[in-house]
């Protein structure tokens, strides 16, 4: 299995990583990011029950800057940002801690089951959805080994907004990563496999 040929769901899940990290480091450099990108973290983030990898996401049109970000790794490692990849390695190793903690597992289910709630009240990216959703991060993923230290603009990331939206993208990204284990992502993919699943990204 370790072998298997990389899939077009594994690729859009992967991408969901990247897209995330790539946001986290435009927020932290710049201080903004569009309400586009936010809203669609968000809601793949409160999505807890998808029909299908594709679903998740709504569109392959939603996760044009993850596709680019990877396909840039893939094809010449040394071309992408060194803090986009600490972002998407913290991100991949904080997933799997939390997919072998059932009861962090647990709690993080139902903190963002009481976010899509107040979404369904709101929006995806209201600023109260925002708020809670950073404290449930704070709360669960903040307190495991492994914390993603994150870099930037201290102007930005010593505004409680910011660093906010900076928890719930990184949470995004968990999302993401839990998915591409789902669906047998491997590290043999990234490392064996490149061109393979390069190929089966989105054009």
């Amino acid at each position: 299995m370790i072998f298997s040929r990389p899939t077009s769901d594994q690729a859009l899940a992967l991408a969901g990583v990247f897209q995330s990290a790539e946001l986290v480091d435009q927020l932290a450099r710049y201080g903004d990011i569009t309400d586009a990108h936010l809203s669609s973290a968000m809601t793949t983030l409160l999505n807890q029950n998808p029909v299908s990898v594709l679903d998740l996401y709504d569109s392959t049109d939603n996760l044009e800057l993850g596709v680019k970000s990877l396909r840039t790794m893939l094809s010449d490692r040394t071309k992408g940002s060194a803090d986009v990849m600490r972002y998407v390695i913290g991100i991949m190793y904080l997933s799997r801690r939390l997919i072998n903690n059932p009861e962090k597992i647990a709690q993080v289910a139902s903190g963002i089951a009481l976010a899509q709630q107040q979404a369904e009240h709101f929006s995806p990216s209201h600023d109260n959805v925002i708020a809670n959703v950073a404290g449930l991060y704070t709360e669960t993923v903040s307190t495991m080994q492994g914390r993603i230290q994150v870099s930037g603009d201290p102007l930005y990331l010593t505004q409680a907004s910011i660093a906010q939206r900076v928890r719930c993208l990184l949470f995004s990204g968990i999302r993401s990563a839990f998915l591409w284990h789902q669906v047998g992502g491997k590290r043999s993919h990234l490392l064996l496999q490149r061109r393979r699943l390069m190929a089966v990204l989105p054009k």
